[in-house]
C-alpha cells in the first residue's frame, strides 16, 4: 500500500523538526503528486530592500515537495532521501505565502525523480521557480 497523505501530513507537520520549524503544511499527495503551501513570516525575507524570500526557503521547500511526491508513491515504512537538487530562480518570491507541486517524472525500484514548480499564493499562474529533485529509495 501506498503512503497515505495522513501518513505524510503527520511526518512532514509534526514529527521532521525542520519541517515543523518553518510550518510546511501538505495541502495534497498522491502518488506521483504533492502540493505543499509554505505560510510566510517575515524570517523568510532574504532581501528587505525587495523584499522578496530568500533562496534557501525556496529551495528547501522544492526539496521537500519533491521528495513527498516520491515518498507518495512509495510504501509508507520506505525511507526517502535527496541524491541531487537543481534549482532555478525565476523571479524574486513575494512576501507572501508560496506554493510548491511536484510531479514525479521518473520511479524506480532505488531511485526516483521529481520536477517542482513554486508559484506565490497569490499568483499561481506565475511561476517563481522551479526544481528537479533525484531521490534515493530505500525499500523497508
Amino acid at each position: 500500500m501506498t503512503t497515505s497523505i495522513q501518513d505524510i501530513k503527520q511526518v512532514i507537520e509534526e514529527m521532521i523538526p525542520f519541517d515543523l520549524f518553518l510550518g510546511m503544511k501538505v495541502e495534497e499527495a498522491r502518488p506521483g503528486y504533492a502540493r505543499i503551501r509554505l505560510p510566510y513570516r517575515p524570517e523568510f525575507i532574504g532581501d528587505p530592500r525587495r523584499p522578496a524570500l530568500h533562496g534557501g526557503i525556496l529551495s528547501t521547500l522544492i526539496d521537500t515537495c519533491g521528495g513527498t511526491a516520491v515518498w507518495a508513491s512509495c510504501e509508507v515504512q520506505d525511507r526517502v532521501a535527496t541524491i541531487d537538487l537543481r534549482v532555478d530562480y525565476l523571479r524574486p518570491a513575494p512576501p507572501e505565502d508560496v506554493l510548491a507541486e511536484a510531479e514525479v517524472k521518473l520511479l524506480g525500484n532505488r531511485v526516483g525523480n521529481s520536477s517542482v514548480r513554486i508559484f506565490a499564493a497569490s499568483k499561481p499562474e506565475l511561476t517563481l521557480a522551479e526544481g528537479r529533485g533525484v531521490y534515493n529509495i530505500r525499500k523497508a
